[in-house]
């Protein structure tokens, strides 16, 4: 395989740094739901109370702060 090719099947290709522990395990965790068909938000939500880990702030999920994380997550990436 040709260098050219090698940069497109690179699944980090814009990443800046490497991830936190945290952002690994969040990660791992929506993966995990993602296979168990939690797709809709309010599922989604649901597992990653059940299952962890806690939102960045220690408390349970809620839709407002999942979608507050991932926006501030995103900026930081």
């Amino acid at each position: 395989m040709n260098p050219r090719q090698t940069l497109y099947l690179n699944p980090h290709q814009s990443r800046k740094r490497e991830p936190t522990q945290y952002e690994s395990l969040l990660g791992d965790a929506l993966e995990r739901a993602f296979a168990a068909g939690h797709w809709e938000l309010p599922a989604l939500i649901g597992q990653l109370n059940q299952s962890g880990p806690r939102a960045p702030n220690g408390q349970a999920w809620s839709e407002a702060l999942f979608l507050e994380t991932m926006t501030q997550l995103e900026a930081s990436a």
